[in-house]
């Protein structure tokens, strides 16, 4: 069963979180990104609380500027501290001895989640991405890579002042139209009832989901912003030192195969599995994959 509950943290920040499984168990954190919401992951929760897939306490929080947590009004409030800090509390709050057992992330979920397994390996015993790219890839992709850089151009119109007013137009129109597939048909996953969850979490307001991209440094470069290729990382801010899976559906036609190359150098306990016809929102359409190789991940050494 999915449980909701508020969780409120040391900084003022309250992140509203779906659950599923028994308090005290060890505990998977599952990461959303955008335009989604936690209910992408209620599958999961089902599936990895039962007692023959591990039992585990499954927490699934809306981030900070999504649905009903926190959404502060300054764009600053995003950058990526303040969100390692929100993931900390939370682990802190929801893992016991503050320690979890595994940490999923996609998308926007995962680039939290990067940060923060570099920053504070000792939260987790394992990190498993999700289409998500690792910051070294990403910024060395859009600072060098044209078809990279096309791909991404889409971030600069979700900076625009009036994003979130373009994205609600027409019962959320351009919004929907991200879920689309090559000739622009609506997946099968995107039944009315997922339709009616997206709707109803959009209409809670869409600047928090927006602040991201405007808060991020790392963006493809254009005329007068030169965007990722103005951007250097110290090689101490890339480093991963816990067992990592990233899946990686090929399909993706925001973030390309190329995110993949190199990750061996940060990431010295590296899993990859690739995972054809499968785009971007592959947690929708295929979670009886995706839970199969999480479960193989969490039995691995």
């Amino acid at each position: 069963m999915i449980q909701t509950r508020d969780v409120a943290l040391p900084q003022g920040i309250t992140l509203h979180c779906r659950t599923s499984g028994v308090a005290g168990r060890p505990t998977l954190l599952f990461l959303h990104g955008f335009p989604e919401g936690a209910f992408i992951w209620d599958e999961l929760l089902l599936h990895f609380s039962r007692p023959e897939n591990g039992g585990y306490r499954c927490v699934a929080p809306y981030l900070r500027g999504f649905g009903r947590s926190s959404s502060p009004a300054e764009v600053e409030a995003y950058r990526a501290k303040h969100l390692v800090q929100d993931l900390a509390a939370l682990i802190a709050a929801e893992a016991p001895g503050g320690v979890l057992e595994c940490l999923v992330a996609h998308d926007w979920g995962g680039a939290v989640a990067w940060n923060l397994a570099n920053q504070q390996p000792q939260l987790m015993r394992r990190l498993a991405i999700i289409n998500s790219p690792h910051p070294g890839a990403f910024v060395r992709e859009l600072s060098h890579s044209a078809a990279q850089q096309a791909a991404s151009q889409y971030m600069h119109f979700l900076c625009r002042p009036d994003a979130e007013a373009l994205l609600a137009e027409d019962d959320f129109r351009r919004l929907f139209a991200f879920f689309d597939d090559p000739q622009g048909r609506p997946p099968a996953w995107l039944t009315g009832p997922v339709r009616a969850q997206y709707r109803a979490l959009w209409l809670q307001g869409l600047t928090g989901a927006c602040n991201y991209y405007r808060a991020s440094p790392i963006r493809p470069p254009r005329d007068g912003d030169p965007g990722a290729q103005a951007i250097t990382l110290p090689e101490s801010m890339l480093r991963v030192a816990v067992p990592t899976l990233v899946l990686w559906a090929l399909d993706d036609p925001a973030l390309l195969p190329g995110l993949l190359d190199g990750l061996q150098a940060w990431i010295p306990q590296l899993q990859v599995q690739k995972i054809e016809q499968a785009s971007h929102w592959v947690v929708h359409e295929h979670p009886e994959r995706v839970a199969m190789e999480l479960r193989r991940f969490l039995q691995s050494n």
